[in-house]
């Protein structure tokens, strides 16, 4: 199945420890806003110590956005175990995962977006480009997928309207427009999804 959660590395201790800053302080204030030598001083380590572990800080920002995603697969896979049977609920099962993630991880909005946007163009070859695909790519199949179980006929296209629904609110969360962008999105899901 689609939503199964990528075997990540096994970090060290220290190498946890400089994950866990560099999470926080990228999601709160920005990668290029953040320093090695912040990022080593939060997790109280040297910055040999960080590089070492991640090589670089771009391979650092890669492992912290795949983090955040594995986190998040965890916690679709747990919102879709409630909902076992093919069908409509098993879809908006997705925004009901969004939905309960959103305040306490995702504030300020997606973490992939926000890297992929703070990045910038002319960046081509950043590797944080084919991560932040990569994570939207596995989210697209998950809701092909999971459109084609319960039976939807133009599964594909309706996938895609569910990706803008989902991609939609997650980018209202972040610049605040209005209260509860996800359950907007999950009621409009709903409705289309009934509709197929």
């Amino acid at each position: 199945m689609t939503s199964s959660v990528p075997e990540l590395a096994p970090l060290t201790p220290g190498a946890r420890r400089v994950l866990d800053a560099a999470s926080q302080l990228f999601y709160e204030r920005g990668i290029h806003a953040v320093g090695v030598d912040t990022i080593a001083e939060v997790a109280g380590v040297t910055k040999k110590t960080l590089y070492d572990r991640f090589g670089s800080k771009e391979a650092l920002v890669v492992a912290y956005l795949q983090h955040r995603d594995a986190r998040w697969r965890e916690h679709v896979a747990a919102h879709l175990t409630r909902v076992p049977e093919p069908g409509i609920d098993r879809v908006l099962a997705i925004f009901d995962a969004a939905i309960t993630w959103s305040d306490d991880n995702s504030p300020k909005g997606c973490s992939a977006i926000n890297a992929r946007a703070e990045i910038g163009e002319g960046n081509d070859d950043h590797p944080v480009f084919p991560e932040v695909s990569r994570q939207k790519v596995w989210l697209f199949d998950l809701f092909d997928e999971l459109c084609a179980e319960a039976g939807i006929r133009d599964h594909r296209a309706v996938a895609q309207a569910m990706m803008l629904l989902y991609e939609g609110a997650i980018v209202t969360v972040g610049m605040a427009t209005f209260a509860e962008p996800f359950v907007v999105a999950r009621g409009w899901a709903r409705a289309l999804l009934a509709q197929n």
